[in-house]
């Protein structure tokens, strides 16, 4: 048995309830561990430090740990984790909701001056976003763009179509949606109530019913008994009645942890171990999880890809068999409301029979005796119905040997229009499963690319020491992925610092009006040079959509934004190699003029002392990334070349800037085994975003 990698949909329902009782705790910081790991660290009145790890990788998963089962904090933060932690600092937890029955979990955080929402993705590839007060995105770690969803900054963030919760479900829609299946018990209790096939099978023993039984075969004591188990099922969720487990296998290996104790569990021998909450086990469970999979990757790291696909696969397969009886449910509810019309007075009569009774105060089962004493004597319209349910207010008629429910409390028009919406309803639940299948075939295309990207390297790789240095020789291999996206702040002059901060700057008089007034924020900082026509330059402390906090800038970072404004001012037009910068605060920055005074379009006065960067050079590095994202990018050559896998470095010269960038598309071309790639990413038109205005040279470091 595969050891539980990601917990399930009864998992989450049951870790809510846990969860919610940290309601007040305070965040005190955010950790972000790789591109799939975050961890907020808070604190509660009562019990003190609480540790939250999320985790949306390989391993999916929410819950509390112990803090000596945290990994040490990671170096300097990820811009991800750097915004997080501005908008967290100081906010209460304000509890956690489950979407549907789905797997993913909704956490609200709240703050006096704003509230966010952490949205975490548990299926699939996994997500973590970023909501602000009215659930817009602000950032997410990937951004999806599918025909049934997008989750994207700066858009409002889309859940996925809703699912039947089992945990809500009434006896009526439980027999509705079970008997439309063309397929055995488990089966359908495992997709169509969305229970997964641990539990489906778990609810079967439970009610004591033969999980290979046919539908078509199951009664309303069959139907009976899986209702009751889905109740206790529920009333342990929502009580948080747990008795948490971990299952071990022969080998003393975990394999599976659970809220309760699972009989299916037992009946395959498994060994297990009992925790107070199911916090406790879900923590230890994933300990010994990386314990388990430390050891085995000394034998293989290998994702089973395969394993991956066939399970997309028998998801497709599952989908298709669905949205193959949507036409022929809806057909037949439409065909049950005709049906009511056609046989009108029987049906009015029946509904005024027993809503009269009803009104006088008749027990449903008195009414149920008359009918079929009724029945025997030969009436039609106690002759047609087949059951009364005064749980449900319903009663079933036999119209033309099809079977209509009907509820007592509406006239046969309404009987009629409640089945027509019924199957308006199912036809609307095609056209979401017809996108939910285009999803699910885009990730089994995903997998098998990985798979094929995968065995391409392994087809590259030699067996010694070096295997990782050769996947990542980015100019030897054969063909690049071209990987980007676009970004808010590439309209204007951009680089990242070594240190990670973003610089931006003007590229004309209009820019320079735009950056001050509408992207500097009081904790930024503001470069010029001490000539004219040089561009403003601000060194972002946050980002626009983030709220400004103050920061320590790091002293390579205050230089690269000083050459930055030198560079691309107009002393490298006149072929000057330096020049002096000076860098203030935005509060010093005005378009106020002195009385008597002109300010053109572009220009600003400063007032007060300036920090001074004296006899700074003129020179730019131009180089490809292909980490992460693939392009070219530009800027400072010591914060360009840690980042770039190739790098030019260009000084004022004797090339007009367009000669110049076709002289980097030809060295670049020759740099790189994939020609095609330099051109798709690297074109002369690409390169020239970063040169600066006048001729250049390229120059060896």
């Amino acid at each position: 048995m595969d050891p539980k990698r990601e917990l399930t949909s009864v998992d989450l329902a049951a870790l809510v309830t846990e969860l919610n009782r940290y309601e007040g705790a305070k965040v005190d910081k955010a950790y972000l561990y790789g591109d799939d790991l975050l961890r907020l660290k808070m604190r509660d009145f009562d019990r003190g430090r609480v540790e939250l790890l999320l985790e949306v990788g390989d391993i999916k998963r929410a819950h509390l740990a112990d803090p000596k089962n945290v990994p040490d904090a990671p170096g300097r933060p990820p811009q991800f984790a750097m915004m997080l932690r501005n908008r967290l600092n100081g906010a209460d937890f304000a509890g956690v909701e489950q979407y549907d029955f789905d797997r993913i979990l909704t956490f609200s955080f709240d703050r006096p001056d704003e509230n966010t929402q952490i949205v975490v993705e548990l299926f699939g590839q996994g997500n973590i976003a970023i909501l602000d007060e009215t659930g817009d995105v602000i950032r997410s770690l990937e951004t999806v763009r599918l025909k049934s969803r997008t989750v994207a900054p700066g858009a409002q963030y889309e859940f996925p179509s809703s699912r039947l919760n089992p945990l809500t479900v009434s006896r009526h829609e439980l027999e509705r949606v079970m008997s439309q299946s063309d397929t055995d018990v488990v089966r359908t209790l495992a997709t169509q109530l969305n229970l997964g096939g641990l539990y489906a099978e778990e609810l079967c023993t439970r009610a004591g019913v033969d999980k290979t039984l046919d539908i078509t075969d199951a009664t309303d004591a069959t139907y009976d008994k899986v209702y009751d188990a889905i109740e206790t099922l529920r009333e342990q969720v929502r009580a948080g009645e747990f008795d948490p487990r971990i299952y071990l296998d022969d080998e003393d290996e975990v394999v599976d942890v659970t809220p309760f104790p699972l009989q299916e569990h037992q009946k395959d021998g498994l060994s297990e171990e009992a925790y107070d909450t199911f916090n406790e086990a879900l923590d230890e469970y994933f300990v010994r999880l990386d314990l388990t999979a430390d050891e085995q990757e000394a034998t293989s790291n290998r994702p089973d890809f395969e394993e991956e696909i066939a399970k997309q696969e028998r998801i497709i397969e599952q989908q298709e068999q669905a949205i193959s009886g949507f036409d022929e449910r809806a057909d037949a509810e439409r065909e049950r409301a005709e049906l009511l019309y056609a046989r009108y007075d029987l049906v009015d009569d029946v509904l005024s029979t027993v809503r009269g009774a009803r009104e006088q105060g008749v027990p449903w089962d008195d009414i149920a005796e008359k009918l079929a004493e009724g029945a025997e004597q030969g009436i039609p319209e106690a002759e047609a119905v087949t059951n009364v349910d005064g749980a449900e207010g319903t009663v079933t008629v036999d119209i033309d040997g099809t079977s209509v429910t009907l509820d007592v409390s509406m006239g046969v028009e309404k009987n009629a229009n409640r089945l027509y919406t019924e199957a308006k309803r199912i036809q609307e639940k095609k056209e979401g499963a017809l996108a939910a299948i285009e999803d699910t075939r885009e990730e089994l295309e995903a997998v098998k690319k990985r798979r094929d990207e995968w065995e391409a390297d392994d087809d590259e790789e030699e067996a010694d020491d070096d295997e990782e240095y050769e996947e990542t020789d980015w100019l030897s291999l054969q063909s690049v992925p071209v990987k980007s996206s676009e970004q808010w702040y590439e309209r204007f002059r951009w680089f990242r610092t070594s240190d990670g901060f973003l610089v931006i700057g003007g590229r004309n008089a209009d820019q320079n009006e735009e950056l001050v007034k509408k992207y500097m924020s009081k904790h930024d900082r503001f470069f010029h040079t001490q000539a004219r026509g040089g561009p403003v330059t601000i060194l972002k402390a946050t980002g626009p959509s983030e709220p400004s906090v103050e920061v320590d800038f790091p002293d390579p970072s205050l230089e690269e934004a000083a050459q930055f404004a030198v560079s691309y001012s107009s002393i490298w037009k006149d072929g000057r190699f330096a020049d002096d910068a000076y860098m203030v605060e935005p509060s010093q920055v005005s378009k106020t003029p002195e009385s008597g005074e002109y300010i053109e379009k572009g220009s600003f006065v400063i007032r007060g002392d300036r920090t001074y960067f004296e006899d700074v050079p003129a020179k730019v590095g131009v180089g490809i990334q292909c980490e992460g994202e693939t392009r070219v990018i530009g800027g400072p050559p010591s914060a360009i070349e840690p980042r770039v896998e190739a790098m030019l470095t260009l000084t004022p010269g004797q090339y007009a800037q367009n000669d110049a960038a076709k002289l980097c598309y030809r060295d670049f071309r020759n740099m790189f085994t994939d020609q095609s790639f330099v051109r798709k990413v690297a074109s002369p038109d690409q390169i020239q975003e970063f040169l600066p205005p006048g001729g250049s040279a390229i120059v060896e470091d």
